[in-house]
C-alpha cells in the first residue's frame, strides 16, 4: 500500500486516544478559504475509554448521504457508559463531514469520494488528507473497524451487514464471526465493483477485522434501519470483548455476491419501474423492471431481466434512471438461518 507519508498529517485531535474517560471534541483540519481566511473543518470525534482492552473504530457518513450509521453512533456516544467499556471505542459518527453537512454522496469542497480516496495524502484535497488521517492514525489504534454504509440517494438495500473474502483465511473468519454477531437481518460475503481506494481495502490491508453495513438508503433512514445499526454496534462491542455480556443475535440468511451478473446497469433513460420490490425472489429470465421512455406516449418499455436466480438486494432510487446507472443487485442465498 502506498501512502505520502513525506510529512504529518494536517489534522489535529482535540481529543487524548491515550485518556480514560469519555472525550467529545474534533479532528480539526485546516482550511482556509473565501468566507474564512483561516478556518478549518471541524471533525466530530468521541473517544470513550477505560482500563486495558481492545479499540473499535466506529464510523459513519463516509458518503454523506448516508444516515443510518451517524443517527446509531451520535446515540452511542451520547448514552455509552465507560465504566461498562473495557477497551476503547472511537466514534467519527461523519467521517467525511463536509459532505454530511451538504446532504451529498462526495465533498462539496473538492467532489472528493472518501470511500475512494484511501490511503490518501498529508497534502492532497481536503478529503484525501481526511483519508490520510485515518489510515495512519485511526485505524493503527483499532482492532476492529466499523464502517457503516446505506444506499444514500440512488439506491436502496435490504439491512445487510457484510464482510469480503480474503486472502488470509483466518482474518476472512474473524471478519464473517464480526458479521454474524453484528446480527442485520441479512449477512452479506460482499463483491465490490469498484474496491480501488475504498477504506475497507485499507482496514483489510493492514489485518484488522472489518464489518461494513448496506442498511436501507432512498436518501433517508426509518427507525427500522436505525435500530438496526444501533443493536449492531452494541453487539459488536459485546462480540470483541468491550461491552460485556453475549451479542443479542438474532436469524440472519447469508446472502452472497460472487460475480459481476449480480450487478444489472441501465442502457438506457427512462422512468423505471420494478415488478420486484426489495427481498423478492427473482428466477433467472425473470423481469426486474421495466424503463419507459420519456417525453411521448405510445413507446414500449425496455425490459431488464434478471440473469441468475436470487432475490432482490438492491433497486435504484428514484423513479427516474440514466444510461449507466446500477439499477438493481442480485444476491443468491446461501444460508437461511
Amino acid at each position: 500500500m502506498l501512502m505520502s507519508v513525506s510529512r504529518p498529517s494536517p489534522i489535529a485531535p482535540t481529543v487524548d486516544f491515550d485518556a480514560n474517560g469519555v472525550q467529545h471534541g474534533h479532528l480539526r483540519l485546516p482550511y482556509s478559504r473565501d468566507d474564512s481566511a483561516w478556518g478549518s473543518v471541524m471533525i466530530p470525534i468521541c473517544v470513550i475509554a477505560n482500563e486495558e482492552g481492545p479499540t473499535a473504530l466506529l464510523t459513519g457518513a463516509n458518503h454523506g448521504d448516508e444516515y443510518e450509521g451517524p443517527a446509531a453512533l451520535l446515540e452511542l456516544a451520547q448514552t455509552l457508559d465507560p465504566s461498562q467499556v473495557s477497551g476503547r471505542v472511537i466514534i467519527v459518527p461523519a467521517l467525511n463531514y463536509p459532505a454530511f453537512r451538504a446532504g451529498t454522496r462526495t465533498s462539496p469542497i473538492d467532489r472528493g469520494n472518501l470511500n475512494r480516496s484511501f490511503p490518501g495524502r498529508p497534502d492532497g484535497t481536503v478529503t484525501e488528507k481526511i483519508a490520510d488521517y485515518v489510515t495512519r492514525h485511526l485505524i493503527p489504534l483499532a482492532d476492529i473497524v466499523l464502517d457503516f454504509h446505506s444506499g444514500g440517494k440512488t439506491l436502496d438495500f435490504l439491512p445487510y451487514a457484510a464482510a469480503h473474502e480474503l486472502p488470509d483465511k483466518d482474518q476472512e473468519a474473524r471478519c464473517f464471526e464480526a458479521v454474524a454477531a453484528f446480527s442485520a437481518p441479512f449477512s452479506m460475503k460482499m463483491l465490490e465493483i469498484d474496491a480501488v481506494g475504498m477504506l475497507d481495502t485499507t482496514v483489510e490491508e493492514m489485518g484488522k477485522t472489518f464489518v461494513t453495513t448496506e442498511l436501507g438508503g432512498a436518501g433517508t433512514a426509518t427507525a427500522r434501519s436505525i435500530e438496526i445499526a444501533r443493536k449492531g454496534s452494541l453487539n459488536l462491542l459485546r462480540h470483541a470483548g468491550i461491552l460485556k455480556g453475549e451479542p443479542d443475535v438474532r436469524p440472519t440468511r447469508w446472502l452472497d455476491m460472487r460475480s459481476d451478473d449480480c450487478f444489472t446497469f441501465a442502457q438506457d433513460d427512462g422512468l423505471i419501474a420494478f415488478v420486484r420490490d426489495l427481498g423478492d425472489p427473482v428466477r433467472s429470465g425473470e423481469t426486474v423492471a421495466h424503463v419507459y421512455p420519456l417525453g411521448r406516449t405510445g413507446i414500449a418499455p425496455v425490459e431488464y431481466c434478471a440473469v441468475m436466480d436470487g432475490v432482490l438486494a438492491a433497486r435504484h432510487v428514484p423513479g427516474l434512471i440514466k444510461v449507466g446507472d446500477c439499477l438493481s443487485v442480485i444476491a443468491t442465498i446461501t444460508e437461511d438461518i
